[in-house]
């Protein structure tokens, strides 16, 4: 038997052991009903990943909804598409915390767009929503997190939700099905590269 031939069915014996593992765990995993995402670390795309997971949501024909928090300032490329395709957007709409410096402000914005969250957090015809940017919110003691925690548990069975944000506190990661965190290897921004529209925002 030629080497070829012996590397072709060690590869071929690789690969059905690798399947039959990946099946075997598509076939335990039956339970169905929403999930909770975490996305979260100092890298880049925490957001845009939460935004893309919408965007998939509602290429299936789901509605979804998005709470933004912080960022609300800016133009922003997915509200402009995914408002056309339904998508309801509250926006907190006060910009970086470190622009206002204003905490009695930010904290009644926050509250005025987290009662939007936990409407949208009771709505059984939302099959996503999306709390971009959230875990700020908490850090900074802006919502509480026991509010958070509770309205999140209490959603609707087939809800799933996504929180996006630096630093997100244990006790979400903690209840989360599905936590992932973004670290940062390079930025173009830290080589003086500034940021792009249709790109970066």
């Amino acid at each position: 038997m030629s080497d070829q031939v012996n590397k072709d069915e060690r590869h071929k014996a690789r690969q059905q052991k690798i399947k039959e593992n990946v099946d075997k765990r598509i076939d335990d995993a039956q339970e169905e009903r929403g999930v909770l995402i975490v996305i979260t670390g100092n890298g880049k795309g925490k957001s845009t990943s939460g935004f893309g997971t919408v965007a998939r949501c509602v290429g299936h024909g789901y509605k979804a909804g998005v709470i933004q928090f912080i960022k609300g300032t800016w133009d922003c490329g997915e509200r402009n598409l995914l408002e056309n395709a339904g998508v309801e957007f509250q926006v907190m709409n006060t910009g970086f915390t470190w622009e206002t410096q204003n905490r009695e402000a930010d904290t009644a914005a926050a509250q005025k767009v987290w009662k939007e969250a936990k409407r949208m957090l009771a709505d059984d015809t939302l099959h996503l929503v999306l709390l971009d940017e959230i875990t700020y919110m908490v850090q900074y003691n802006y919502l509480d997190l026991d509010e958070v925690i509770e309205a999140i548990a209490n959603r609707p069975q087939e809800q799933s939700v996504v929180l996006t944000g630096r630093g997100a506190h244990r006790r979400l990661t903690e209840m989360a099905d599905t936590v992932s965190e973004v670290q940062p290897l390079k930025h173009a921004f830290d080589a003086g590269i500034k940021a792009r529209k249709g790109v970066d925002w």
